[in-house]
Protein backbone atom coordinates (compact mmCIF):
# COMPACT_ATOMS: atom_id res chain seq x y z
CA UNK A 1 0.00 0.00 0.00
CA UNK A 2 1.27 3.82 -1.10
CA UNK A 3 0.80 6.47 1.25
CA UNK A 4 1.94 10.03 0.79
CA UNK A 5 4.31 11.71 3.04
CA UNK A 6 6.41 14.60 3.64
CA UNK A 7 9.79 14.43 2.80
CA UNK A 8 13.16 15.69 4.13
CA UNK A 9 16.15 13.94 2.72
CA UNK A 10 19.03 14.25 4.96
CA UNK A 11 23.33 13.89 4.48
CA UNK A 12 22.94 10.08 7.07
CA UNK A 13 21.78 7.20 6.73
CA UNK A 14 19.37 6.63 9.35
CA UNK A 15 17.86 3.22 11.01
CA UNK A 16 14.67 2.16 12.65
CA UNK A 17 14.83 2.95 16.44
CA UNK A 18 17.28 5.91 16.13
CA UNK A 19 16.48 9.04 17.70
CA UNK A 20 18.05 12.42 16.24
CA UNK A 21 17.95 15.73 16.79
CA UNK A 22 17.29 18.28 13.61
CA UNK A 23 17.40 21.75 13.51
CA UNK A 24 15.01 23.17 11.39
CA UNK A 25 15.60 26.71 9.77
CA UNK A 26 14.80 26.24 5.93
CA UNK A 27 11.32 27.84 4.78
CA UNK A 28 9.76 24.50 3.21
CA UNK A 29 11.40 22.65 6.09
CA UNK A 30 9.75 25.12 8.43
CA UNK A 31 6.54 25.25 6.54
CA UNK A 32 6.71 20.88 6.83
CA UNK A 33 6.96 21.54 10.67
CA UNK A 34 4.02 23.40 10.89
CA UNK A 35 1.73 21.19 8.63
CA UNK A 36 2.82 18.39 10.74
CA UNK A 37 2.09 20.14 13.90
CA UNK A 38 -1.73 20.73 13.12
CA UNK A 39 -1.69 16.87 12.84
CA UNK A 40 -2.46 14.38 16.03
CA UNK A 41 0.93 13.64 17.89
CA UNK A 42 0.98 10.13 16.92
CA UNK A 43 0.71 11.61 13.30
CA UNK A 44 3.44 13.50 13.14
CA UNK A 45 5.05 11.36 10.54
CA UNK A 46 7.31 12.69 7.70
CA UNK A 47 9.91 10.36 5.86
CA UNK A 48 13.82 11.06 5.14
CA UNK A 49 15.96 9.53 2.87
CA UNK A 50 19.80 9.73 2.52
CA UNK A 51 21.18 12.14 0.11
CA UNK A 52 23.59 10.57 -2.57
CA UNK A 53 24.64 13.43 -3.95
CA UNK A 54 24.52 17.55 -3.20
CA UNK A 55 22.95 19.27 0.11
CA UNK A 56 20.16 19.37 2.71
CA UNK A 57 19.33 22.71 2.18
CA UNK A 58 20.19 25.80 -0.51
CA UNK A 59 18.62 26.43 -4.13
CA UNK A 60 20.08 23.45 -5.38
CA UNK A 61 19.49 21.12 -2.79
CA UNK A 62 19.70 17.20 -2.96
CA UNK A 63 21.04 16.16 -6.63
CA UNK A 64 20.59 12.46 -6.15
CA UNK A 65 18.55 10.55 -3.49
CA UNK A 66 18.82 6.94 -2.45
CA UNK A 67 14.89 5.40 -2.77
CA UNK A 68 14.89 3.60 0.66
CA UNK A 69 14.93 5.45 4.16
CA UNK A 70 12.55 5.24 6.89
CA UNK A 71 9.62 6.90 8.21
CA UNK A 72 10.13 9.34 11.14
CA UNK A 73 8.12 10.76 13.74
CA UNK A 74 8.00 14.23 15.63
CA UNK A 75 8.26 13.43 19.35
CA UNK A 76 9.60 16.95 20.91
CA UNK A 77 9.42 20.18 19.21
CA UNK A 78 10.70 23.63 20.30
CA UNK A 79 9.66 26.46 18.66
CA UNK A 80 12.37 29.71 18.31
CA UNK A 81 11.56 33.30 18.14
CA UNK A 82 13.14 33.18 14.27
CA UNK A 83 11.11 31.04 13.37
CA UNK A 84 13.19 28.18 13.59
CA UNK A 85 12.58 24.73 15.26
CA UNK A 86 15.02 22.32 17.39
CA UNK A 87 13.32 18.79 16.73
CA UNK A 88 13.77 15.40 17.86
CA UNK A 89 12.43 12.08 15.87
CA UNK A 90 12.57 9.00 15.57
CA UNK A 91 12.75 6.48 13.12
CA UNK A 92 10.15 3.72 13.30
CA UNK A 93 9.58 2.08 10.14
CA UNK A 94 11.53 1.90 6.58
CA UNK A 95 10.07 3.03 3.62
CA UNK A 96 10.81 2.76 0.32
CA UNK A 97 10.17 6.34 -1.76
CA UNK A 98 8.44 5.75 -5.40
CA UNK A 99 8.30 9.64 -6.51
CA UNK A 100 9.24 12.72 -4.78
CA UNK A 101 7.36 15.73 -5.45
CA UNK A 102 9.43 19.10 -4.85
CA UNK A 103 7.38 21.96 -6.17
CA UNK A 104 4.78 22.69 -3.08
CA UNK A 105 5.49 24.43 0.14
CA UNK A 106 7.42 21.35 0.94
CA UNK A 107 8.41 17.98 -0.62
CA UNK A 108 6.00 15.34 -0.47
CA UNK A 109 6.54 11.73 -1.85
CA UNK A 110 4.41 8.44 -2.86
CA UNK A 111 5.95 5.90 -0.08
CA UNK A 112 5.65 2.15 0.74
CA UNK A 113 6.31 0.38 3.76
CA UNK A 114 9.31 -1.83 3.89
CA UNK A 115 8.54 -4.29 6.25
CA UNK A 116 11.31 -6.78 8.00
CA UNK A 117 11.45 -10.20 6.52
CA UNK A 118 10.96 -12.48 9.43
CA UNK A 119 13.41 -14.96 9.28
CA UNK A 120 15.29 -17.75 12.08
CA UNK A 121 18.77 -16.11 12.65
CA UNK A 122 21.51 -18.62 13.12
CA UNK A 123 22.96 -18.53 16.50
CA UNK A 124 26.40 -18.32 14.72
CA UNK A 125 25.12 -15.36 12.52
CA UNK A 126 24.38 -13.56 16.15
CA UNK A 127 27.31 -14.65 17.70
CA UNK A 128 29.78 -13.89 14.79
CA UNK A 129 28.43 -10.20 15.00
CA UNK A 130 28.66 -9.42 18.55
CA UNK A 131 31.93 -10.71 18.64
CA UNK A 132 33.07 -8.64 15.88
CA UNK A 133 31.08 -5.51 16.62
CA UNK A 134 32.78 -5.81 20.81
CA UNK A 135 36.53 -6.44 18.86
CA UNK A 136 35.80 -3.17 16.71
CA UNK A 137 34.49 -1.23 19.90
CA UNK A 138 37.64 -1.87 21.82
CA UNK A 139 39.55 -1.63 18.78
CA UNK A 140 37.58 2.34 18.27
CA UNK A 141 38.91 3.30 21.61
CA UNK A 142 42.17 3.56 20.62
CA UNK A 143 40.94 6.74 18.55
CA UNK A 144 37.57 7.78 19.67
CA UNK A 145 34.81 7.06 22.34
CA UNK A 146 33.14 3.99 22.43
CA UNK A 147 30.31 4.48 19.41
CA UNK A 148 27.94 2.39 21.51
CA UNK A 149 27.18 2.33 25.48
CA UNK A 150 25.10 -0.08 27.46
CA UNK A 151 24.29 -4.02 26.39
CA UNK A 152 23.75 -5.58 23.12
CA UNK A 153 19.91 -6.34 22.26
CA UNK A 154 19.67 -10.27 22.11
CA UNK A 155 16.87 -10.03 19.93
CA UNK A 156 18.44 -10.74 15.97
CA UNK A 157 16.36 -8.13 13.88
CA UNK A 158 17.51 -5.11 17.02
CA UNK A 159 20.54 -6.63 17.21
CA UNK A 160 21.27 -6.04 13.17
CA UNK A 161 19.34 -2.55 13.80
CA UNK A 162 21.63 -1.79 16.98
CA UNK A 163 25.31 -2.20 15.14
CA UNK A 164 24.44 -1.00 11.77
CA UNK A 165 23.34 2.58 13.78
CA UNK A 166 26.27 2.62 15.58
CA UNK A 167 29.00 1.58 13.63
CA UNK A 168 31.05 4.90 11.97
CA UNK A 169 31.04 2.74 8.77
CA UNK A 170 30.70 5.49 4.91
CA UNK A 171 27.37 6.04 3.69
CA UNK A 172 27.42 3.58 0.87
CA UNK A 173 27.94 0.50 3.46
CA UNK A 174 25.45 2.04 5.56
CA UNK A 175 22.85 2.27 3.10
CA UNK A 176 23.75 -1.43 2.18
CA UNK A 177 23.03 -2.43 5.54
CA UNK A 178 19.56 -0.44 5.68
CA UNK A 179 18.25 -1.74 2.49
CA UNK A 180 19.13 -5.51 3.56
CA UNK A 181 16.17 -8.02 3.38
CA UNK A 182 16.43 -9.54 6.93
CA UNK A 183 18.42 -9.29 9.89
CA UNK A 184 20.17 -12.67 9.11
CA UNK A 185 21.84 -11.22 5.78
CA UNK A 186 22.19 -7.60 7.30
CA UNK A 187 24.26 -9.49 10.86
CA UNK A 188 26.32 -11.42 8.29
CA UNK A 189 26.81 -7.82 5.90
CA UNK A 190 27.98 -6.25 9.28
CA UNK A 191 30.55 -8.79 10.50
CA UNK A 192 32.08 -8.57 7.08
CA UNK A 193 32.11 -4.46 6.74
CA UNK A 194 33.60 -4.78 10.54
CA UNK A 195 36.36 -6.96 9.92
CA UNK A 196 37.35 -5.24 6.50
CA UNK A 197 37.58 -2.24 9.06
CA UNK A 198 39.52 -4.29 12.06
CA UNK A 199 41.81 -5.27 9.46
CA UNK A 200 42.31 -1.74 7.38
CA UNK A 201 42.68 -0.18 11.21
CA UNK A 202 45.98 -3.00 11.79
CA UNK A 203 47.66 -1.61 9.06
CA UNK A 204 46.96 1.79 8.65
CA UNK A 205 45.72 3.64 12.23
CA UNK A 206 42.64 5.71 10.47
CA UNK A 207 39.05 6.82 11.57
CA UNK A 208 36.26 5.18 9.64
CA UNK A 209 34.83 7.96 7.19
CA UNK A 210 31.24 8.72 8.65
CA UNK A 211 30.61 10.38 11.79
CA UNK A 212 27.46 9.38 13.70
CA UNK A 213 27.58 10.94 17.22
CA UNK A 214 24.70 12.81 16.54
CA UNK A 215 22.27 9.69 16.54
CA UNK A 216 21.79 7.44 19.28
CA UNK A 217 19.84 3.94 19.04
CA UNK A 218 16.73 3.31 20.86
CA UNK A 219 14.30 -0.44 21.23
CA UNK A 220 11.17 2.09 21.09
Amino acid sequence: MTDRLPMFPLNAVLFPGVTLPLRVFEDRYRAMVHHLLRQEEEERHFGSVAIREGYEVGETGAQSLYRVGVKLLITEVEQHQDGSFDLEVLAVDRIRMDSLVSSGDFPVADIEDLPEEQVAVPSAVVDAARATFTAYRAALLEFREDPFTGSLPKDPEFLSWTISATTPLPMPDRQALLEAPDAAVRLGMATDLLRAELRAMNVIPSLPATEVARTKWSPN
